[in-house]
């Protein structure tokens, strides 16, 4: 009895993973900045959660944040991290995916864009004053202005110097930084065959939860939102993934029945040719000339013997004469 095999997965292409990865994050991109939600709403979601995290004893962003403003050996390390892991280390683990790891790239590529996508959703119902942007009396301090002197940063969080009206500083709920930090990290840990390298993809998502709570960027509970969307997302990649799959058979379907160049033309315009023809409708000059002829009589018997053939030709003989 022969065993199935299973196809093999097809090779992803750059020039169709670029654009859509491109696209992706330009509609995210573009959709923080549509979301920008009223700073009232979003100051009382910030104190919020800051008081939850306060009567849960879950207040550890205070101390991290006077360590980091303390102490510029960490804090300057601490806002580089910040403001450039986030877009250094989640591309480089993508193209590392799609080039050892293809059987793997299109799940993972998929479920970091699915979890992006929800993240946006939470922008969206959720606009939140991080703690640098809080009233100075609730006691944190930006370490990004502090040490803004050091780096491409102004005051406005990561982004460059001028470039602030370009992000949303209102969008900390859930942390993506969080998020695509521990997406990096499962992926690191689990692909990984060194074991300094699969201890990084441990090390990476807790050292960025820390500094973002550091440098007073994030509440802990937006890491912990930020963990749950890359949760909901890994387990939303696979339907997904069925999901873009019908859609692409179905637009191939239509495009191969609406499309005339995928026919083969027909010359023959229906006509068939017969034993002898070898033009439709028109016989070839090889054919039996006999069948013109006039039909002959009735073929004798086959028993007739042929002494009697020879005696009735000798009778009519004898009455000629």
């Amino acid at each position: 009895m022969p065993h199935a095999t299973t196809a093999p997965v097809p090779r992803p292409r750059w020039w169709t993973e670029l654009p859509l990865l491109a696209l992706v994050y330009a509609a995210y991109s573009g959709g923080r900045l549509l979301v920008r939600g009223d700073v009232s709403t979003a100051v009382d979601h910030g104190l919020r959660i800051l008081h939850l995290e306060k009567a849960l004893f879950l207040n550890a962003e205070h101390p991290l944040n006077r360590l980091f403003t303390a102490h510029p050996s960490i804090g300057i390390p601490a806002d580089f991290a910040y403001a450039s892991l986030h877009y250094l280390v989640t591309p480089a683990v993508l193209i590392w995916m799609f080039r050892r790891h293809s059987a793997a790239y299109r799940r993972a590529r998929t479920w970091l864009m699915t979890s992006t996508m929800l993240g946006l959703i939470g922008f969206t119902l959720m606009p939140t004053c991080p703690p640098r942007l809080l009233a100075a009396g609730h006691g944190f301090v930006d370490t990004m202005a502090q040490y803004s002197a050091y780096g491409w940063w102004g005051t406005e969080a990561s982004a460059p110097r001028g470039m602030g009206g370009m992000t949303n500083q209102y969008a900390a709920m859930p942390s993506l930084h969080v998020g695509w930090a521990l997406w990096c990290g499962i992926l690191i840990w689990r692909h990984g065959r060194h074991p300094l390298l699969r201890a990084a993809g441990v090390a990476y998502p807790l050292i960025t939860v820390i500094v973002v709570m550091g440098t007073a960027n994030h509440y802990f509970l937006d890491a912990v939102a930020g963990a749950a969307v890359m949760g909901v997302g890994a387990l939303l990649a696979r339907p997904v993934m069925r999901l873009a799959d019908r859609v692409r058979s179905a637009v191939l379907t239509r495009f191969a029945r609406v499309s005339p160049a995928m026919k083969s033309p027909d010359v023959s315009a229906g006509c068939k040719t017969s034993a002898g023809e070898r033009i439709p409708g028109q016989r070839s000059t090889s054919a039996d000339p006999t069948d013109a002829t006039a039909p002959a009589g009735p073929p004798a018997p086959a028993d007739v013997p042929a002494a009697a053939g020879r005696a009735a030709g000798g009778d009519a003989a004898t009455a000629a004469r």
